[in-house]
């Protein structure tokens, strides 16, 4: 150190001052890639991030939330720059945003969970931390315009481990109780809201006439006025801002028609003449508008060869035009650069087509890019972008997201609290749908000797909530919060009677047969595409517990967890009683509730199953 030292003394004034210019350069140097690294991008309006002290101080009239929405809306879009208009059309899948201060950088209008988006840890916190974080980074921009952050809760704030899983929409669509979608509605958007999200992707409007069709289950049934009434009574029911999908004829898209390689009918073509198109299909999404909905998905299905993103007439005529529709339309998963090969051209398309906010779902750089040069062009005018926008703020302000505080201690005990699953619970029970009961099998006694429970969903919170639950296709085992079908059993009888369970039906030979046998089969958790089945019907594994546990029980109870109608024709002649289940979710005591007489019957078949 010393020798160093002196060697440094000995050096001469002018190499000393160029090793001093070299080494603040180099600090220079090193202190602007830093910067660089943490401040937005100059070309775009994020790059004033750090004048937000000044900005909060500022009196412009948007900020004045004593003022009426559609002049606060006018003030702010008359200040915004072409990029920040841009950039509230953009909605981005939050796993392609490495650095959250993009969302201030390019000025984005939504972040959204996507095919199971989930923080790290997974928990409400978790989500929490998550959403503020985004939220945040969106105050830093220019004008401080707050993201839309969407989720899709199809049935309760699903994603998030520990919220209350209700029935899936087929099995609402089975209770034909608007009162009941309602109050589902109300407490999903409560646990949205205790992590900060304001945004569900639901109702689903779907109107389907297909069962083969892997997202039978997302629909409330195959009944236009029944899809509309309950579809407005889940609008009315949220808090948040809800999304009347899929727009248009989504419900009718034909077998082997799918443009997706790995589908059979989903992702495919809607054959129908406009009379029928219009007449089946049109008539929940008018409802959904009447009873508030300001936000439509556009479909991925094809009608009349074109991608419904890139349908001029039914999007603005038909949607904006005739029903007066005044929120945004969004594009589906990747909807819109599946218009043509030229993601420029698809782009254009779509938003002279009337598609307000694009679901990307990732490259939002080549989006901005590819905006920019088609309003410079005039590819896409000024007036339809201001349009786009305006639409969209408009939302926002409606929401209140402008006169809001990112809270990071809300009350998440509302998450899976009790009287959310006592809600939950009251659905189970009148979704339920009695297919057969011969000789009044049932309702069962509480008091019976012997029952013996089997089946691959008897005991399994996975199977029984189905796909959208915490993952995106599902998951499997009872890791997150519930009651199983089994246990509900378990806790419907009185203290005197016996009950084995064995997944496989592997029952004792010897000694006398139960008096009842209940087993619980139906299908694995499936989304999408993924769920597109030829012949949907119950497994060779599950027949096999059936006959094993019927050989072992004086009367056979079968219970079918599943998203839409099973094949069972020829197999139920010595079945003594059938009950349909759907996918009740998270609250398998109301299972047992009907079971065991407590409460009737009275689910009706939203879909045709043929016996």
């Amino acid at each position: 150190m010393h020798s160093t030292f002196m060697r440094f003394l000995q050096l001469s004034k002018s190499k000393i001052f160029i090793l001093t210019i070299l080494i603040a350069v180099g600090i220079g140097i090193g202190g602007i890639i830093f910067l660089y690294k943490q401040l937005p991008s100059p070309q775009h309006p994020g790059f004033e991030i750090y004048a937000q002290d000044e900005f909060r101080k500022s009196n412009y009239p948007y900020l004045d939330k004593s003022l009426p929405i559609d002049q606060r809306v006018d003030d702010l879009l008359n200040r915004m720059t072409t990029d920040e208009k841009i950039g509230q059309m953009a909605l981005v899948e939050k796993n392609s945003i490495h650095d959250p201060l993009d969302v201030s950088r390019y000025g984005l209008g939504g972040v959204m969970s996507g095919f199971g988006g989930k923080p790290e840890p997974n928990t409400p916190q978790g989500w929490l931390d998550m959403v503020n974080g985004f939220e945040s980074s969106a105050r830093y921009s220019r004008l401080g315009i707050p993201i839309l952050y969407g989720v899709d809760t199809n049935h309760g704030h699903s994603n998030v481990p520990g919220a209350t899983i209700f029935p899936h929409f087929i099995g609402l669509g089975a209770t034909s109780d608007p009162d009941l979608v309602r109050r589902t509605a109300q407490a999903t958007s409560e646990e949205m809201l205790a992590t900060n999200i304001y945004w569900s992707f639901s109702p689903n409007l779907d109107v389907v006439s297909d069962i083969r069709w892997g997202r039978t289950y997302e629909t409330f049934g195959s009944d236009p006025n029944t899809v509309a009434e309950l579809g407005k009574a889940y609008v009315e029911g949220l808090s948040v801002l809800s999304t009347a999908k899929h727009y248009l004829g989504n419900g009718s898209m034909e077998w082997g028609s799918s443009k997706n390689i790995n589908f059979a009918i989903d992702q495919g073509v809607t054959r129908l003449d406009e009379d029928t198109l219009i007449s089946t299909h049109l008539p929940p999404f008018k409802a959904a508008i009447e009873g508030g909905a300001k936000s439509v998905m556009a479909g991925l299905n094809t009608w009349e060869d074109k991608k419904m993103a890139a349908n001029s007439y039914l999007l603005t005529d038909v949607l904006k035009k005739e029903l007066n529709f005044q929120g945004f339309v969004v594009s589906d998963w990747y909807g819109v650069y599946e218009i043509s090969i030229s993601k420029y051209k698809s782009l254009v398309t779509a938003v002279n087509a009337g598609v307000d906010m694009i679901m990307l779902p990732f490259d939002y750089k080549s989006f901005m890019y590819y905006m920019e040069k088609a309003v410079q062009s005039g590819d896409i005018s000024e007036e339809r972008l201001n349009d786009a926008t305006r639409r969209i703020l408009l939302v926002k302000f409606e929401l209140g997201l402008f006169d809001r505080d990112v809270s990071n201690n809300p009350d998440l005990s509302v998450l899976g609290s009790q009287a959310n699953r006592d809600i939950a619970r009251e659905a189970v029970r009148k979704s339920l749908v009695l297919l057969k009961n011969t000789g009044e099998t049932l309702p069962l006694s509480k008091s019976v000797d012997r029952i013996v429970v089997a089946g691959s969903a008897a005991d399994n919170i996975g199977r029984q909530s189905g796909a959208w639950t915490v993952e995106w296709q599902g998951i499997d085992g009872n890791w997150i919060p519930g009651t199983t079908i089994l246990a509900g059993i378990k806790a419907a009888v009185s203290d005197s009677t016996d009950i084995e369970y064995n997944e496989a039906g592997n029952f004792s030979a010897s000694g006398k047969r139960a008096d009842i046998g209940i087993v619980v089969v139906g299908e694995k958790p499936y989304a999408e595409g993924w769920g597109d089945l030829a012949h949907p019907a119950l497994s060779k594994d599950d027949l096999e517990v059936i006959e094993k546990t019927k050989a072992r029980s004086e009367k056979l109870v079968v219970i079918i967890v599943s998203g839409r109608p099973l094949d069972i024709k020829g197999l139920h002649n010595d079945w003594n009683a059938v009950v349909a289940a759907w996918l009740p979710g998270s609250e398998g005591q109301g299972v047992a509730d009907v079971l065991f007489g407590d409460y009737p019957f009275t689910g009706k078949l939203p879909v045709t199953w043929e016996l």
